[in-house]
């Protein structure tokens, strides 16, 4: 650290309890208190110095003939600063440095310490030393402005606070290799055998510096919050990205709330960026203001801050009860960036006296509000269809999806907490649009788990509940399982049967078009130039693997039809004894949407397959005997 002397006289001052006498052989004829502290001193070399002493040492010897004694309890920096004050005043040697550069000046000026009452004073040595020195270097500007914050009515009148705070941001947006380190040479820095850098080829002792952009964030970590919003302002006015302002501001946050630091992983974590450890945390109502002013101080652009740091932040101010705006604007910032969020991410328990449920749904949902009206905003929320299974939409239908994958698994964790109240479940599963959900199996699966954690509901809601899926949207092996699931209503799996043998008929189709697209391949080959021997066992193999899948596909096929024979006939039975006898009232009533079209054409693709088998022409048979009991629609 830089520093300078002033004076050229031993020191002549001897401390004795709470005095400070000067042993110069003369006898004291002034006391001055400043706090608890007596300096027994001389008038001449006080006066000599100071305007201010100057007068109070004349009033004094006016009004009594006794001791001369002055009170100063005003001085800025106290008994300690005082002391060099004196030192200064008696020519004994003492050094400026970055860290009393500034109350000496401020106690300087207190005490009128200018040119008139001799050349070379104290006000034109300290503001020598601060502009020379000081603001040349990066350290010592932050130890002037860090002690700034113990006298800053003084420091501000002298606009010493202002002058430090620009030259840290000056040099925070500039290469700090130019500035207050050795110069880099030949790539990098010279080092000793002990690793420390070479200036001039002696060593300093410094390790090298790394020139990364968060080089400076540890350091100005240090700062108060007042001094270090003034900080980040003056920053941003210099025009340092706003990734790095958000960088900083996560680094201090984490440094002064201990709860962002209990949910972060090893692998968010960053040695560099770990903040260092405190002997105490604050109280809980100093990280309550220290939190609301980083949600002002945060920018509101999606990215510039870790969805999980984001959460953490919310977590914390749900414990602290901050004020309701900031609450709502950290929901906010999260929402914009829903789809970076992971599933531990929204598990935020309920912090309320009630605990009615585990997990705070409430603001999920509203976080997932921002982020569909944020989607609508940017035109991510384009209409979109399904179409054989195949979700159809624009690029930046990307995210929407994950946030839907996102909220079906955490409606998947929060479904088996028994007081989680029905309407609250609907309502968060039916926020998230159609056109978000390619597949409805996480949909079914969060479904299926609330039906097994709440058996008590009725069929009613049950039927309401399941309504929120769409069978059409379910996979085989999700059709399978619903098939075979007794929570389910007996509407829903009935949907599923007929929707999962559609499926299934449209596997078989496709099977078969592959299969005499590989016959037809083979010829053409075999006509050309003949295949290879290792090319023939390949091909027989992927017949027989699909002859297989075909068969597999026939006898499920085959099952399913069986059930739904013996399931009619059940259906028609209920039917007569209600005056109720054909089979497409019941079609209707189980809200199936049979697209004749889709059935006829399925139905001929498998007939004009040449290698059929019987099996195949008895499913056929019971088909055409099933479209002659169906009602005509005329």
């Amino acid at each position: 650290m830089a520093c300078m002397k002033l004076g050229t006289k031993t020191d002549a001052f001897q401390r004795q309890g709470q005095a400070w006498f000067c042993t110069t052989g003369l006898p004291s004829d002034i006391v001055v208190e400043v706090g608890e502290m007596s300096f027994h001193l001389h008038k001449f070399p006080l006066l000599s110095r100071s305007g201010v002493m100057e007068r109070l040492i004349a009033e004094a010897s006016e009004e009594g003939e006794g001791d001369c004694v002055i009170n100063l309890p005003d001085i800025p920096g106290g008994a300690k600063t005082f002391e060099l004050v004196a030192k200064f005043c008696y020519g004994v040697k003492l050094e400026l440095t970055a860290s009393n550069v500034v109350y000496l000046w401020c106690a300087a000026e207190h005490l009128e310490m200018t040119e008139e009452y001799g050349e070379g004073n104290l006000i034109s040595q300290t503001e020598l030393f601060l502009n020379q020195v000081v603001f040349r270097s990066w350290k010592d500007s932050l130890k002037a402005l860090q002690s700034c914050d113990d006298i800053i009515p003084h420091a501000e009148e002298l606009n010493i606070t202002k002058r430090c705070i620009e030259s840290l941001a000056v040099k925070a947006s500039t290469d700090p290799n130019l500035f207050g380190w050795p110069v880099m040479e030949h790539g990098g820095p010279m080092q000793s055998p002990g690793g420390s850098v070479l200036w001039n080829g002696i060593s300093t002792g410094a390790r090298p510096k790394n020139s990364s952009s968060d080089w400076w964030y540890e350091d100005v970590s240090t700062l108060s919050l007042p001094i270090y919003k003034r900080l980040i302002s003056a920053m941003e006015s210099r025009g340092i990205k706003q990734e790095i302002i958000a960088g900083s501001l996560t680094f201090y946050a984490k440094k002064y709330l201990p709860g962002l630091n209990r949910r972060q992983g090893t692998s968010e974590s960053s040695s560099r960026l770990t903040p260092v450890g405190l002997g105490a945390p604050p109280s809980e109502e100093d990280q309550k203001l220290l939190l609301e002013e980083i949600d002002r101080l945060f920018p509101m652009q999606k990215g510039l801050v870790s969805t999980k740091v984001l959460f953490g932040l919310l977590r914390t101010a749900m414990i602290l009860r901050a004020s309701p705006s900031c609450i709502s604007n950290l929901e906010r910032r999260i929402g914009i960036q829903l789809d970076q969020a992971t599933l531990e991410d929204l598990l935020m328990p309920t912090f309320s006296y009630s605990m009615e449920t585990l997990y705070n749904v409430e603001c999920v949902q509203r976080i997932l509000e921002h982020f569909l009206a944020m989607d609508q905003v940017t035109g991510g929320a384009s209409p979109c269809s399904v179409d054989d299974g195949q979700l159809m939409g624009s690029p930046s239908l990307t995210p929407i999806t994950m946030v839907a994958k996102l909220i079906d698994g955490y409606l998947a964790e929060v479904a088996p907490d028994v007081n989680l109240k029905l309407p609250k479940f609907q309502s968060l599963a039916a926020a998230v649009p159609d056109y978000a959900r390619p597949l409805d199996d996480g949909l079914y699966r969060a479904i299926d788990i609330y039906l097994k954690s709440h058996p008590w509901l009725a069929e009613s809601d049950r039927e309401q509940l399941c309504r929120l899926m769409d069978c059409q949207k379910l996979s085989l092996e999700a059709c399978t399982h619903a098939a075979q699931n007794e929570r389910l209503p007996l509407r829903i799996i009935v949907q599923v049967l007929f929707f999962e043998q559609l499926q299934l008929r449209t596997s078989i189709a496709g099977c078969f078009l592959v299969s005499d697209n590989l016959d037809g391949s083979r010829q053409l080959r075999s006509g050309l130039a003949g295949s290879t021997e290792g090319g023939w066992a390949t091909a027989v193999r992927e017949n027989q693997v699909l002859k297989v899948g075909m068969d597999n596909m026939r006898t499920r096929v085959s099952e399913l039809e069986k059930e739904c024979s013996n399931m009619r006939q059940e259906i028609e039975k209920l039917g007569r004894a209600k005056g109720s006898s054909t089979w497409g009232s019941v079609s209707k009533k189980f809200g199936f949407k049979i697209k004749s079209q889709m059935c006829s054409a399925q139905e001929g693709s498998v007939s004009n397959q040449k290698n059929g088998s019987g099996k195949i022409e008895k499913t056929k048979e019971k088909q055409g005997k099933h479209k002659n009991n169906l009602p005509s629609d005329g």
